[in-house]
């Protein structure tokens, strides 16, 4: 199976146009030779028309191209018509998107105003108890039949209306029916979402698109890599465009990084018709972040492909993460990577100068390796390897600086790829950049590069240690480094935090709660947090999270240990210093240190 043309070279995959609203007044066209959409989603009550409006023109004034707005009931759905009309009165001709979870009602209600209706297969139709159970193939079909059934009007009524439709799977809010065939994996999330576009098939409908979303931005890549060889096999005719996003993706650094991971190495392969960057911050925020890193793609991509290497030459399995298997080294005292080591942390010698002096003897964020001081053969993968090049196995590689024909991403891809022809394996120390800019890159863009290079090429399984040198700050570069590290699910060194933005389903401040959550918790290494508005966004997005905070009601708290509730209906002010108490009953408590930070930020010199 194939999911891009080439791993070796950038071409943007072919789409259907999938239009929503009149192009000819405001409408925007994904897919086909459109440029990538870019969009949001309201944070406000639904019903608040007058909010809702303001948080509308707010989006549009920044780039925003399609808003999303949740309508969780009926009674929500209607009250679109009142906001569209509004923003259609001020001269806002943005396309509307309604969000619409568990009740088919609402998204027929919500098709009568808006241009998209985004429906989400895990809990549109099917029922999600987490329950285990058996289906015969009677029963199997008897469901499909059942789904049909209440999908089938809202596919009829798009297609009279000329709306368009979402089909948006998301990692862990799967129906049980699924779970219990495929499990909660890749497979299943593809499954799922073609069953629903099969009925809109059948009844000739075709302006959809789809989506893939988890919190993890590897197993995000591996669905949306998945999904499009599957249409791919299904025929030319499945070109549907698809929409890119990491789900909960946090705030801040961890957001943007972990956003740049997942959307920034699909697009540098070509995938991608439309972008959200979902951050728990206010929306405008997540417009800037798609600004910025799709201007840095066509940077990032390959455009000169290499002669003679193919799909059959990759060192990875695309749909299937495995780090690739290399010796054990010792690249400084006490110090080893490859095997089954950690990724590591490498710094120049010129960083090293700058924040050696910081290092305290507990700190987790500290260099692990001197490039300079390191036994590295470097390689210039534009030339052929000769077994003579490479002493041994145990001989740290990466690819030579100044090879500029290729683009980074696909310099170290060619170089795994060459060594597995020789049957070589050693280990392989991954740079964000070969050459570097006359001028320092702007720290924003900096961390985007590095997160997309770095990060694509750890989701192949490539990379034993890391080097970043494209953001210029010492201590900058070094916790950027560790920060993509944790972001790609390598290596945990400060406390993980999955947390969801807002929109109107949000029963208490995502913004104030995640600080004051961070601000309790944030010095528990190894810890996996999430910080779920309602029930839609928990428990199954949230199920490899080790706690839980979730919104069950106006002003009350549902605690989670993983998926399972264990606390209900606790008073929000309460209810932080209760999440406090089920880490320590569950042995997962430290006390922080008084006179340490748990992550170090260290100044630039």
């Amino acid at each position: 199976m194939r999911f891009c043309h080439s791993p070796y070279f950038y071409s943007r995959r072919q789409t259907r146009p999938v239009v929503v609203g009149d192009p000819a007044h405001g409408g925007v066209v994904i897919g086909g030779n459109h440029p990538v959409v870019k969009q949001s989603m309201l944070t406000c009550d639904t019903m608040d028309t007058a909010l809702s409006v303001k948080q509308s023109l707010e989006l549009v004034a920044v780039g925003c191209q399609i808003v999303r707005i949740t309508a969780p009931t009926v009674k929500d759905a209607a009250n679109l018509k009142n906001i569209v009309a509004e923003l259609r009165a001020r001269g806002c001709q943005v396309p509307i998107v309604a969000d619409i979870h568990f009740k088919p009602d609402a998204a027929m209600e919500a098709a009568k105003w808006v241009e998209m209706v985004r429906v989400n297969p895990g809990n549109y139709a099917d029922k999600k108890k987490f329950a285990v159970r058996e289906y015969s193939s009677e029963e199997y079909d008897a469901e499909l039949a059942r789904l049909e059934e209440q999908f089938a009007p809202l596919v009829k009524l798009c297609k009279e209306l000329g709306r368009a439709l979402r089909i948006g799977t998301n990692h862990g809010s799967l129906s049980d029916r699924i779970m219990n065939r495929y499990g909660d994996t890749p497979l299943g999330m593809v499954e799922s979402a073609l069953e629903f576009a099969h009925i809109a098939r059948r009844l000739d409908f075709h302006n959809f698109k789809f989506s893939m979303k988890s919190s993890n931005p590897k197993v995000m890549i591996e669905c949306y890599r998945l999904l499009v060889a599957r249409l791919e096999a299904l025929g030319p005719d499945w070109n549907y465009p698809i929409h890119l996003g990491v789900t909960e993706a946090g705030e801040g650094e961890d957001g943007r990084i972990k956003s740049a991971i997942g959307i920034g190495s699909l697009l540098c392969d070509g995938l991608g018709d439309t972008i959200r960057v979902s951050l728990t911050e206010d929306s405008p925020n997540e417009i800037a972040v798609c600004t910025d890193l799709l201007a840095e793609i066509p940077k990032l991509a390959n455009t000169c492909p290499p002669r003679g290497w193919s799909w059959d030459s990759v060192s990875y399995d695309p749909f299937s993460f495995k780090r690739r298997e290399t010796p054990e080294i010792e690249i400084a005292e006490g110090i080893k990577c490859g095997g089954e080591q950690t990724v590591r942390v490498v710094v120049t010698r010129a960083t090293w100068d700058k924040v050696a002096p910081k290092i305290r003897p507990k700190d987790d964020v500290k260099p692990e390796g001197i490039y300079e001081d390191l036994n590295v053969f470097e390689i210039d993968p534009r030339f052929e390897i000769e077994p003579h090049h490479i002493n041994c196995n145990s001989q740290l590689v990466t690819v030579k600086d100044g090879c500029t024909d290729y683009s980074t991403i696909v310099a170290f891809r060619l170089l795994a790829a060459k060594l597995k022809r020789l049957g070589r394996n050693n280990p392989i120390l991954l740079k964000d950049c070969l050459h570097f800019e006359p001028i320092p890159l702007e720290p924003k863009i900096a961390l985007l590069r590095a997160s997309v290079v770095i990060g694509s090429l750890l989701a192949d399984g490539i990379g034993d240690a890391i080097l970043i040198r494209g953001e210029a700050g010492g201590g900058q570069s070094l916790r950027l480094a560790y920060n993509i590290l944790q972001a790609a699910g390598c290596r945990s060194f400060k406390t993980d935090y999955v947390a969801c933005p807002s929109c109107g389903r949000t029963l208490f401040n995502l913004q104030t709660v995640t600080a004051r959550i961070k601000e309790r918790t944030q010095h528990l290494k190894g810890v996996k947090i999430a910080i779920m508005g309602c029930i839609v966004n928990g428990p199954g997005e949230m199920a490899d999270a080790d706690f839980g905070y979730v919104g069950g009601a106006p002003n009350k708290i549902n605690l989670y240990v993983g998926k399972n509730p264990v606390k209900f209906n606790i008073p929000e002010a309460e209810a932080v210093d209760r999440l406090v108490d089920l880490i320590r009953e569950h042995n997962k408590w430290v006390e922080p240190e008084q006179t340490a930070s748990p992550v170090p930020v260290l100044q630039n010199s």
